[in-house]
C-alpha cells in the first residue's frame, strides 16, 4: 500500500538515520535513501531532507548526488552538509568557516524574515552544532532566517522554490526546538500523521518471521538492553522452542554481572538460554594488544569462535540455525556501515567474521534500524520490567574497551611533539567564564594518552585537557559548583584546539605521589587490571543506585588509564552521560555530596593514584575512550 513519506538522503552523517527516526516518532512515515537515488523513489514523497555528512561540498570525492532531485516541486530541507549543498547548488559560496562550532550554540532568528520552519518558536534558541565549514555567500533568491555568534548564515530559505537549510542539527535532543522545526516542515509539506509504535512492533515481528522462515535462532545475549529486547522479540515472533540465548561470560563483565543477568532472565520467565564461561579464551585473544581497533576486532572475532564451539557442543545443525545480534543503528553508523559514512570505531558486531555471515544472510538483526530510546519503548510494550529495560547500556566487549593499554614502546617523537603542541594550545585558550579567584587557582595540563572522539562526522584520536582547581587537602581537589561554567570551558577548549578532544577535571591524586612521578606505564587488558576496574566501577554504580542517580543518567563508564606512579597502579576516569539516542550526549553533573562520597571511597583503594571526571559532551568526544 502506498504511504506518504518524508525521504531522508543520507550523505554519511552520524545523525542521518536519527532524522528519519524523529519524523517517525512525530507520527510521519520516513525512509532513508542514497543521494544518488532515482527520482522514482520520491513517488509518494511529500518532502525531502538532505542530511549532514563528513565531506566538504567543495572537495573532489563527495557523495554522488542526483541533481535532478532539485527539480522536484516539493519542499527540501538541508541540514549541515545539506545546508552547504543547497547553497552550492543554487549559486552560493561554501568554504572553511573562520571558527568551527562543536556543541551548543545560540540561534538568533531574523525578526525581519517570516519562516514557516520557525512558527511557534521563540526568537533565541539553543541548537547543536558540529561543523567547520560555513556558507560564506548566500545564493541569489535566498534570505537569512537565523544566525549564531560564529555563523552568520545559520538558517536560509527560498520560499518561492520551497527550499530551506539549517547549519544546526535539529535531529538531536540537544536542539530542543528540533521536533517543532520538523513538525513545522512536515505540516508545510502537507504530511498527515501515518506512523505509530504499534506499527513498528508489528513490522519487526513480521520481518523476523520472514527472515527466519523455518530456521531456529541463536542469539548472543550480553544481558544488556539491546540483546535482551532482541531476545524478547525473537521469543514473541518464533516461540521459545525455536530460540536459544547464549550468554558468554567473556571476562569483561562488571562485578557479579553474569550471575545477576541470569537471575533476572529466570525471574521474567526466560528458560531458553545458556551461560558459557569463556573468560580465559577472550583474555588470550586480546593478550598484548594495545590498539583499540585491534582489541575490538579480536573480541568480536572471538565471539564467533566461541559461538562455533557452543554450536558443536550443543549438537546444533548449523544449516537450521541463524545467528541473531542486538545491533542498533548507531553501531552500524559508527562502524562506517553506510555508503558515505566514516568509521568512528569498529563495533564487535561488525568485524570481518560477522560481515561474512551477514553477506550470506545468516544473521538476523531485528532492531538494526532503531535507536536506544525506541528499543526501550518496544521493551516496555512487550512487558519487560524496568530491571531489564532501563539497565545502563553495556557493550559486548564490556570492560575490555574501558581499559586503555600501552606497550611502553610505541610512544614516538611525533606523539611527544603533538603532546607539547597540545600543552601550548591549552595555555592560549581564554577561560574567562571562571571567576577571577578560580582562574588564579586553575592549573592546566594534558594527559599523555589518546582517546577517540567524533568531530564533524570524523573520527579523532587526541589528548584530554586536564583542569585542576585549588587543593582541598589530602589529595582532594575543589569541584566547581556550576555545571554551566564547566561545560562552557570544556567547549571552549575542544572548539579551539587541534590536538585536544576532551576536557577532564582532576578530582583526586594520592598525596604521596608527586606530579612528576605520574607517567605512562606499560599495561595491558589483563585480569588484574580488570579486577581493579571492577572494584572502582562497582563503587560508582552502587552509590548511583543508592542515591537514585542510576535512573536519572543514561550510562556511567569507568575508564582505567595506564597513567600512574608504578605499573601495578592506575588512574581512573568517571564518565557519567545523559543521552536519548547515543548519537549525542551531555556529561552528567552529579551532586557534590554524591561526588564526594564516590571520590572518598575510590581514594581508599591502594592501587588508585589519581581520579578524573570527564566533562565532555558528544560530540566532540564519544562515550568511551576507545
Amino acid at each position: 500500500m502506498a504511504r506518504s513519506k518524508i525521504v531522508v538522503l543520507d550523505f554519511g552523517s552520524q545523525y542521518a538515520h536519527l532524522i528519519a527516526k524523529r519524523f517517525r516518532m512525530l507520527g510521519f512515515y520516513s525512509e532513508i535513501a542514497l543521494p544518488s537515488t532515482d527520482l522514482s523513489v520520491f513517488e509518494d514523497a511529500k518532502g525531502v531532507i538532505f542530511s549532514g555528512g563528513p565531506s566538504s561540498v567543495y572537495e573532489e570525492n563527495v557523495p554522488e548526488f542526483n541533481e535532478e532531485i532539485l527539480s522536484l516541486n516539493i519542499p527540501i530541507l538541508g541540514l549541515c552538509y545539506g545546508h552547504h549543498l543547497i547553497s552550492k547548488c543554487y549559486g552560493g559560496k561554501v568554504g572553511k568557516a573562520e571558527i568551527g562550532e562543536f556543541g551548543f550554540a545560540e540561534l538568533h532568528l531574523n525578526p525581519e524574515v517570516k519562516s514557516p520552519l520557525f512558527e511557534g518558536i521563540a526568537p533565541v534558541q539553543q541548537v547543536w552544532m558540529s561543523h567547520q565549514d560555513g556558507v560564506l555567500e548566500i545564493p541569489e533568491g535566498f534570505e537569512v532566517a537565523g544566525s549564531t555568534k560564529d555563523c552568520p548564515a545559520a538558517a536560509l530559505q527560498n520560499l518561492q522554490k520551497k527550499r530551506f537549510s539549517l547549519q544546526c542539527h535539529c535531529e538531536v535532543k540537544d536542539t530542543p526546538c528540533g521536533n517543532q522545526i520538523f513538525e513545522n516542515f512536515a505540516r508545510y509539506c502537507g504530511m498527515e500523521k501515518n506512523w505509530d509504535q504499534d506499527t513498528v512492533l508489528q513490522v519487526i515481528l513480521q520481518q523476523i518471521k520472514d527472515h527466519a522462515k523455518d530456521r531456529n535462532v541463536l542469539l548472543f545475549l550480553s544481558g544488556g538492553v539491546d540483546s535482551t529486547i532482541t531476545f524478547a522479540l525473537l521469543n514473541k515472533a518464533l516461540g521459545q522452542n525455536r530460540v536459544l540465548g547464549l550468554h558468554i561470560d567473556n571476562g569483561f563483565m562488571r562485578k557479579n554481572e553474569s550471575a545477576d543477568v541470569a537471575e533476572a532472565y529466570r525471574k521474567f520467565g526466560f528458560n531458553n538460554f545458556i551461560v558459557e564461561d569463556a573468560s580465559e579464551s577472550f583474555l588470550n585473544a586480546i593478550a598484548g594488544l594495545t590498539d583499540p581497533q585491534k582489541k575490538r576486532m579480536a573480541v568480536g572475532e572471538n565471539f564467533i569462535t566461541v559461538r562455533n564451539e557452543v554450536v558443536a557442543k550443543q549438537h546444533l545443525n548449523e544449516d537450521q540455525w541463524l545467528l541473531a545480534q542486538g545491533t542498533l543503528y548507531p553501531d552500524i553508523i559508527e562502524s562506517g556501515g553506510t555508503k558515505n559514512s566514516k568509521t568512528i570505531k569498529t563495533h564487535h558486531n561488525r568485524v570481518a567474521g560477522i560481515q561474512t555471515l551477514l553477506e550470506k544472510g545468516l544473521i538476523i538483526e531485528p532492531i538494526r534500524d532503531l535507536y536506544k530510546d525506541e528499543v526501550r519503548a518496544i521493551g516496555k510494550k512487550l512487558g519487560l520490567p524496568d530491571e531489564l529495560v532501563m539497565r545502563h547500556p553495556f557493550p559486548g566487549p564490556g570492560l575490555s574497551i574501558n581499559v586503555l593499554c600501552n606497550d611502553g614502546k610505541s610512544w614516538s617523537e611525533k606523539d611527544e611533539a603533538e603532546l607539547k603542541a597540545a600543552h601550548e594550545e591549552l595555555e592560549k585558550i581564554q577561560l574567562s567564564m571562571f571567576c577571577q579567584n578560580c582562574n588564579a587557582s586553575l592549573k592546566r595540563s594534558v594527559l599523555p594518552v589518546r582517546s577517540v572522539g567524533v568531530q564533524g562526522d570524523f573520527r579523532t584520536y587526541r589528548f584530554p585537557a586536564v583542569l585542576t582547581f585549588k587543593e582541598e587537602g589530602e589529595g582532594f581537589f575543589h569541584i566547581p559548583k556550576k555545571r554551566e561554567k564547566v561545560e562552557e570551558a570544556s567547549s571552549a577548549i575542544t572548539n579551539s584546539a587541534k590536538y585536544l578532544n576532551r576536557t577532564v577535571i582532576k578530582l583526586y591524586q594520592k598525596p604521596s605521589v608527586k606530579d612528576d612521578e605520574m607517567k605512562l606505564q606499560e599495561g595491558y587488558c589483563e585480569k588484574k587490571r580488570l579486577d581493579q576496574l571492577r572494584e572502582v566501577d562497582n563503587i560508582v554504580l552502587t552509590e548511583l543506585r543508592k542515591s537514585g542517580w542510576y535512573d536519572i543518567i543514561f550510562q556511567h563508564l569507568t575508564i582505567d588509564l595506564p597513567y600512574a606512579s608504578r605499573p601495578d597502579h592506575a588512574s581512573f576516569v568517571l564518565r557519567p552521560v545523559c543521552s536519548e539516542d547515543v548519537m549525542t550526549a551531555r556529561f552528567a553533573w552529579l551532586p557534590q555530596e554524591l561526588m564526594q562520597t564516590i571520590i572518598t571511597k575510590i581514594a581508599a583503594l591502594d592501587f588508585v593514584d589519581a581520579l578524573f571526571f570527564d566533562a565532555t559532551n558528544k560530540p566532540p568526544a564519544t562515550f568511551g575512550w576507545e
